[in-house]
Formats: C-alpha cells, structure tokens, sequence
C-alpha cells in the first residue's frame, strides 16, 4: 500500500513528522510500520508537548527508590519496605464508554504498579464531570463509578479515597483520573529494562483482541460531535482474570527467573516492546504466528496496535521458560515465547512467514520529537473586593453550600466502592486522607488526592502550588508525613499558546511546592487534548500524594472524638473570598479573580507544628481548611464526629464571612483536650514558641453546632442537608 498524506493524517502524524519518519527509515514505511510511528508518536505515548518541562520537575528526594521513566514510582518506607504508586488519566475511554473506560483505566493503573513487584493495597481515583444539568451527566457518573467499583470490587483491592467534582467546563470532556498504590521489598523491585542477547520474550495474560486499536492516538486527539463512533478503541477488562495476573506474576516474582517485564498498556505489545528494548539498549525480534488471538485473521498491524486488557510481556532468563509457563498455566493464564532479544538496536517484526516491519528503536523512543510549543502566560487575575453586605445569615449560607453540589457528601459514591477488603485499611473515603496499615506492622501510608482547577484557571503558578500543598496538608493533618507524589496533568490542546502558558505555569508552581516541602514527584502522567469542539477543560494537574505515619495507632481523623474540647485555628484569618466558593455559589459572581496566594514557608512552618502535636498526642482532631473555608472545614468536623454520637461546636467569637468562608491557604482547625488542666495553655505556648498563629474559636459540645447570636443547627440537620443531594440526583429527581 502506498502511503498517502490522507492515510498520514488518519494516524495522527504532522507533514514534518513523516519526513522524520522517512528520514530515520531511509525509505518509505509500510502501514504496519507507519501504524507502529503513529501510536509511539502519540502524546499519549510520547509526551512531544510536555517532555521539555517535564525535565524540569523534582524527581529526588532522600526516600526515593525509582523516579519517573518506569511503570510507577517507587519509595523507601523503612524496614526493607516500599511504597509503589502512580496516576494515569483514561478521560477519553471513558467520556465515550464510562464503564469499560473507568474499568480499564483502575486495572492499567493496577498493573503499572504490580509490574514493579508490588502488591496493591489502595485506590483511589480523581473524577471531573460536567455540569450535573447537562443531558449526559448522570450517564457517565453512573457508568464511571460503576466501572471503578466493578473493576476494583472484583480484583479484591479496596478504593479508599479520591474526589468527585462538577464543572461546565467538563460538559465535552470528563476526567478520570486513576491512582494504584503498592507494597514490594526493596530488594524485589521489578524494571521494564530488557538485558541479555538471545534472552526469551514471553507474552503472558489474557489473549489479543482487536479491542483498543488506535486507544493511544484516539487519547492525543481532541473531540468532536463523532466521538462516539470511537468506541471500537476503548478496551474491555475483565477483574477476575487481572487478579490470575497478578498472582502468577507475584509467584514468579519470588524467583529470579524475570529480567524485565513491562505492562501491554497505551499501544499493547508496540510499546511494551519497544521500551523494554531501548531502556536496556538492544533489538528485539517478535514473531507474531506465535502471539495468542482470540479473533481470527488478526494483521500485523492489528496485534501490535490492539489494547486488549491483562497483558504482560516479560524478558526471562535463557532457560527459565518451562518453570515460568508451569506457574502461568497453574493460573489459567496464556504463556507464549514470542520473541527474543537481538544486538541490533532494531525491532524486526516477523508474520505469517514474513519481515512485516524493520525499524530502528531510537527513533520510536527517545529519539520521538520533542516539541517547545509556543505559550502565553495567563494574565493576571484582578482582586475580589469583599462585599460590605452578604444575602444570607451565617447558618442559612453553611446550609446552602454544604447541599451544593459542589460540596455535597460523596457518600453515594463511596458506598459504591469496597473500601475494606484485604483487611488494613484504616480510614478511607471522607477524610483528609486514607490510611492503609503495611501489613502486620505498625507502619501506616497515607494518601491523598487533590487538584482545585479554578485556582490554576485563575492563576496556573498558585494552582499547582495549591494542588500539592494541599495533598500535604491531608496527609499531616493525618499524623503521616508526606513522602511523595504522582501527577496526572490534564489539560487541553496545547498547540494554543494559552493552553500551554497554563501547563507551563503549574508546572512551574508544582515544582516550588515540591521542593519547598520535600515532597518530590516520582511518577506521573500527561494528558493533552482534552477538548470537544474547541472547548476545553479547566487546566486540572490532579495530584496524589502519598506519606508514612510509623505507628498508626498514633493517627487521628478530622472528626471530633469528645464533648468539651477546645477548638483552634491554625493559621492566619481568612480574608480571601476571591475565587471561592463563596464568591460563586452564594453570591453568584462567576467571575475570575486572583486565587489565594500560598506562603510555602507558612505552608511547612504549620504543617510541621501540627503534626508535631498530633504525635506528641496534644490534638485528637484535624482537618485542613480547603473548599468553602473554615465554617465548612467546621461543619465537616461535627459530621465526622458520627462513630463518636453528633459531637458539635459552639463557637464563641463573632467574625466576618470573609473569615468563615474564606479559602485562605496553610490552614487547619484542630481540637485540644482541656484536661489536664493545661493542655490548651501548653499548646498555646508552644503555637507561640514556634510562630505559629493560633486562634481559639469554640469548644466541642454534644449534637448542635451554634453560632454566636443565632439558634443552634442540630447535626442531624447539617448530615441531612449535607447527604441529599448526590442520591437524589442519581435517583433523577
């Protein structure tokens, strides 16, 4: 076949592309060939747009084992230990198909991590959708939420946090966003890296399909009002045989029979193979008569481009084979050697007899362009005036933000979720952050998820400084100390100068934050073109922040644990209701002002106060002020109260809304026994000491949270307030 400029088009290249391809071809590539460059030179693979700043990002950090460039990131937890983990977008799957797309998506990111010789023990998943009006809303909730607890129900790993938010801006383009976490010995860490020429390719898990065809190239290209006619690329999963993988991986695993293995994700067995080869700088040479199929008269360029699921290509020692085929035919699962490793830096594709494909690697891989897009940085957002009157009285606007959907209680959701299977998680969704125990230890990691996009729509360099400094403040409002993140950075199309003006600024404000709190970037992932028509998403770098507490039994959670105690502000007063939810909810403005600036030395001096005091034992409740502000942030402490019995506050200080709902950052609310009798003053003076600001705002009384001057709100009330909207809607009332 002869390659057209229409047929170079079809795949996704650029005019100057081809000539690169023909330039490090040195002839014209067939189709398999050109199909091959087109997924390997997908954003989605390739990361062209993004690579040059990426570079830029911290990826060190004293308790780092692996960083970026491998299936997941990889951290030291003490005592032979370490945490794996990563987050990856599946936003275009599962706009066109919620539930195969979220499905898939929770069992990519799963086997990303145990591709690395670690065990799952938590998920989470960041999901943005659409206005809750729009026609297609409720489907996809339905069907992504479906999809994840189906996925992770199945395979038996608890889903034990994340975050559920609504925007126009998504109408066209939702996100979901999925995030695993691991558990290895770091001394049995597994690499994607191929070694040792001769060595056996072997081809392990469910058969090829012609599910996923193109996946990679679909996930780099914006959307139109055709989208749906993509649904032959989104792939299909299956849980139950996911969870045969990873037990016949973890039992090959334990011994040393694997050089490399890489997950068959984004672009199936083109770029598992391509990147075991050039990470360990030989050739490969598969022969495709010998790959499993479930369809028949597959192509070439069928099997090499297909995203079926629960796939695995491994590199095993030379005559190892017949032990590990034993294991995989023990669980059921495919085994074939389909290959072998060359010196020959190329990748020869063998078919039906013939040399369908003859590349050289470098290109495909490292040498992949790399793009320096032109940007404009987004200008500055003028100050909100806080207005001198207000519509509604304190009580009647906690109640209209706490039904919103905005804020509402994720219950519905969570409950859709196993969040307790395995047996070690010990606090999941509804919290700052999940704390999952290391089994019989102990040791406990505590994760979050965050990202607050109408901040970095304001102010790119103050939102992604927000987006990880707030993932910090839920993992030390937990008593854990914040190790490291994962990113997943979706944004839109960046050939437009404003659009990558607003990825380069969050990069840049992530990398302050991350440097400022020792808390370096490990993983990650990029997704671009998040666009339908030409509208594109709120810039959304969702953060997953992962940390350690080293006796969980000194763990404390936001709600209020006993009547009678004192109850604090850390931190300065809040004043600043620009780009709040204040200012968009109850006032209706929809305006964009400038964001809350974040002190990132005030950020650390706080957080570090805090959970000083949590371990010393001098606070049993704490919870950062985020979304809706301190009377939020309040209200959100009387309701987590609810294992202890309704346990409210009565605040004895008369302030302002801009206090009460302002989003201010480097804050938290925390509550201090007064007994013994000078608890609250060796607190006090030790906040001083430090030059941490302080300020006392009630005490903790039994079943009403009241407010000076007007009558008591009944915790019942604020929970039923709180948890209505989400199953009303659902149920479509």
């Amino acid at each position: 076949m002869t390659i057209t400029k229409e047929i170079v088009a079809e795949h996704g290249l650029a005019p100057d592309e081809y000539e690169r391809i023909l330039a490090a071809m040195e002839r014209e590539p067939n189709l398999t060939e050109l199909g091959v460059f087109s997924v390997m030179w997908s954003e989605h693979c390739s990361y062209k747009s993004s690579r040059k700043w990426l570079k830029t990002l911290p990826t060190q950090g004293e308790k780092v084992i692996q960083g970026p460039g491998e299936n997941a990131g990889v951290i030291d937890i003490g005592d032979g230990d370490a945490a794996v983990f990563k987050m990856e977008s599946h936003n275009h799957p599962s706009f066109i198909e919620p539930y195969q797309g979220a499905a898939t998506g929770v069992g990519g990111i799963m086997r990303d991590v145990f591709t690395m010789g670690a065990r799952p023990v938590a998920s989470l998943n960041a999901l943005r959708f659409g206005d809750p009006s729009h026609p297609k809303t409720r489907h996809l909730v339905g069907g992504v939420v479906s999809g994840i607890g189906g996925y992770g129900n199945c395979i038996g790993v608890p889903t034990v946090g994340g975050e559920v938010n609504f925007d126009p801006a998504y109408n066209g383009n939702i996100l979901v966003n999925a995030m695993c976490v691991g558990l290895a010995r770091t001394d049995k860490i597994f690499y994607a890296a191929a070694t040792g020429i001769d060595s056996p390719v072997v081809y392990v898990g469910s058969k090829t399909g012609r599910d996923g065809i193109h996946g990679a190239t679909m996930a780099s290209a914006e959307f139109d009002d055709a989208s749906d006619a993509k649904r032959p690329t989104v792939q299909v999963g299956d849980p139950f045989t996911e969870k045969l993988l990873l037990e016949a991986c973890q039992e090959l695993m334990a011994s040393d029979a694997i050089i490399g293995i890489q997950d068959m994700g984004a672009a199936g067995l083109t770029s598992s193979s391509v990147e075991m080869a050039d990470k360990g700088g030989v050739g490969i040479h598969l022969n495709l008569d010998k790959v499993p199929c479930r369809e028949e008269k597959m192509t070439a360029y069928e099997m090499l481009l297909s995203e079926s699921q629960e796939r695995m290509l491994m590199v095993l020692k030379v005559g190892r084979e017949a032990e590990a085929k034993l294991i995989f035919d023990k669980w059921g699962l495919d085994f074939a050697v389909i290959g072998n490793l060359t010196d020959t830096n190329r990748m020869v594709i063998e078919h039906q007899g013939a040399i369908v494909a003859d590349m050289p690697l470098s290109p495909l891989a490292e040498g992949a362009p790399e793009y320096d897009r032109p940007h404009t940085p987004t200008p500055a957002a003028a100050l909100f005036a806080s207005p001198d009157t207000h519509p509604h009285n304190l009580p009647d606007t906690l109640l209209h933000l706490l039904a919103d959907p905005a804020l509402a209680s994720r219950r519905w959701v969570w409950e859709q979720y196993d969040s307790m299977v395995m047996g070690d998680t010990l606090a999941g969704s509804g919290g700052d952050a999940a704390l999952v125990r290391v089994h019989n230890t102990n040791k406990a990691i505590a994760i979050s998820v965050d990202v607050t996009p109408r901040y970095c729509f304001a102010n790119p360099i103050e939102g992604g400084k927000q987006a990880v400094a707030e993932t910090w403040r839920n993992i030390t409002a937990t008593g854990a100390t914040p190790l490291a993140i994962t990113n997943c950075l979706n944004f839109g199309n960046p050939e437009k100068p404003e659009i990558m003006g607003q990825f380069i600024g969050c990069l840049e404000g992530m990398s302050q934050a991350c440097r400022a709190l020792d808390y370096p970037i490990v993983s990650g992932n990029v997704s671009l073109y998040n666009e339908t028509d030409g509208i594109g998403i709120l810039p959304t770098p969702a953060i997953g922040g992962v940390g350690l507490i080293d006796d969980h039994t000194k763990a404390i959670g936001a709600g209020f644990t006993q009547i009678g105690q004192r109850v604090y502000i850390i931190g300065d007063d809040g004043t600043h209701l620009g780009q709040s939810l204040y200012q968009q909810i109850i006032l209706q403005n929809k305006n964009c002002f400038a964001p809350p600036c974040v002190d990132l030395d005030q950020e650390r001096q706080n957080g570090d106060f805090v959970r000083q005091m949590i371990l010393a034992g001098h606070i049993t409740a704490a919870h950062d002020i985020s979304d809706g502000g301190a009377l939020v942030a309040l209200a959100e402490m009387c309701l987590a109260s609810f294992n202890e019995g309704n346990i409210g506050c009565a605040v004895d200080i008369q302030a302002s809304h801009a206090f009460w709902f302002g989003e201010d950052q480097a804050r938290y609310i925390i509550a201090v026994p007064v007994t013994p009798a000078d608890a609250c003053a060796a607190l006090e003076n030790e906040a001083a000491k430090n030059n941490i600001r302080l300020t006392s705002i009630g005490t903790t009384q039994a079943d009403t949270l009241t407010l000076p001057d007007h009558a008591p709100i009944k915790i019942t009330h604020l929970r039923t307030t709180h948890e209505a909207w989400f199953p009303t809607y659902m149920e479509g009332k």
